[in-house]
């Protein structure tokens, strides 16, 4: 019976697979701005629960915040082949994968790793308890039909297959580390023990998670910073970035308190709680890409912080900067072009040449847009709207975990400094 469910549950997603549309193949980066429709498009949620194998001694689950695994078979000799597919198609090139697996005695299996239309984007982490991540160790990973190019998706494998000494202890293997909406909100809630910091919801996402944005503050000041992330759910290096960035601005050092003597900060950490704890590729539960949805709002989720910093303009305030972070294949900064943004953009600039100056140890890419309109992104409307210096402060999937630290930590001191000048 189980294995007869097995194959009528791939069957199913195979077939809804086939008959989706193809997916898109490059980088959406943050350059031309062009005419997306973000109204809500049907999404296939997966299936979540348990599967066993090898007379119930063997178990795989994706039952848990984030979790992404849509089916796996074997062929009878400790090897596994899973079944990764979207949420919706198309979609960016961002194939998510998260589950646990377990034994009940230890032994070593094989996992082929497959991808709906895809190629094999993220390294495998490793974890026992969902929260503490290594890298795989690369004699325990294969790639299979290596990609051609140097960079990016080309050079991506289609498939990999890995090695995992497994045991009762049941071991997670994920694209990423696993930042689901109840540990953002555990890290939100251990920053908010500060006096001043507060934590309040702006609004719901499409399935009624609660929308959170933490404010920084001294007192009634009408000046301030706005900080977004985790647009897209896959896109954990950019947040973890971010926590540094935003832990220095709430920090305790002389620098941080002359900072929030001056100025409020408002964040929004998990912009698509849905889309991350779906275990989404791309989209938020509407089926939409968020950061192409800052022109006609059409979901809830931008929809919240759009009506969030109208209240707060008409409550007197003046935002002077805004970031909002990604993750994409290596570190690179989105700032609007000079030519348009004039001197208004200087302290951006001066903010990548500040950081570039502390950090000259990994080179980042500068890529500025020339065009604004329609807004489209989050950057082009924080400017369009609301006069805000914006920029998108991108990450390498592949980062190291301790530089992404440091560079949110020194980003946060160089933005300081030069809004204390």
């Amino acid at each position: 019976m189980k294995k007869l469910l097995l194959i009528s549950l791939i069957f199913t997603l195979l077939t809804a697979c086939k008959n989706q549309q193809p997916i898109a193949t490059g980088y959406q980066g943050q350059g031309k701005s062009a005419i997306v429709s973000t109204l809500t498009k049907p999404v296939q949620k997966q299936w979540k629960g348990i599967w066993s194998f090898e007379n119930d001694s063997i178990f795989f689950s994706n039952d848990f915040e984030s979790g992404r695994l849509n089916g796996i078979t074997t062929d009878g000799n400790n090897h596994y082949t899973t079944l990764i597919t979207a949420e919706n198609t198309p979609v960016n090139v961002s194939p998510w994968y998260a589950f646990k697996v377990w034994s009940k005695t230890p032994k070593t299996i094989t996992i082929k790793m497959t991808y709906q239309d895809s190629r094999s984007r993220y390294y495998p982490k490793i974890s026992t308890d969902g929260e503490n991540f290594k890298a795989l160790d690369s004699t325990n990973y294969t790639a299979l039909n290596k990609g051609k190019g140097d960079f990016g998706i080309n050079a991506a494998p289609e498939f990999v297959e890995i090695k995992v000494d497994i045991s009762e202890t049941p071991t997670y293997i994920t694209a990423q580390e696993l930042y689901g909406s109840t540990r953002v909100k555990k890290w939100i809630d251990s920053l908010s023990t500060k006096d001043y910091i507060t934590t309040y919801e702006i609004g719901k996402s499409r399935e009624k998670r609660t929308m959170n944005l933490m404010e920084v503050s001294n007192g009634s000041h009408k000046k301030a910073v706005m900080v977004i992330s985790r647009q897209h759910p896959p896109e954990v290096t950019g947040f973890l970035a971010m926590k540094s960035f935003i832990e220095t601005l709430a920090g305790d050092s002389a620098k941080a308190q002359k900072f929030r003597d001056n100025f409020d900060l408002f964040v929004v950490p998990l912009m698509n709680p849905d889309g991350v704890d779906n275990g989404n590729w791309r989209h938020n539960m509407g089926g939409i890409d968020l950061n192409r949805d800052w022109q006609d709002f059409n979901q809830p989720e931008t929809k919240s912080v759009r009506d969030f910093l109208v209240k707060k303009e008409a409550e007197g305030y003046e935002f002077i900067f805004g970031a909002d972070f990604h993750s994409t294949w290596d570190d690179i900064y989105y700032p609007i072009d000079s030519t348009i943004i004039g001197k208004k953009g200087d302290i951006v600039f001066n903010w990548i040449d500040n950081i570039t100056k502390r950090l000259p140890q990994k080179h980042t890419n500068i890529k500025p847009s020339t065009e604004i309109k329609p807004t489209m992104v989050s950057r082009n409307y924080f400017y369009v709207n609301h006069g805000m210096p914006a920029i998108v402060f991108e990450l390498g999937d592949n980062t190291p975990r301790d530089f992404l630290k440091l560079k949110g930590k020194v980003a946060a001191e160089e933005l300081m400094d030069l809004l204390l000048e």
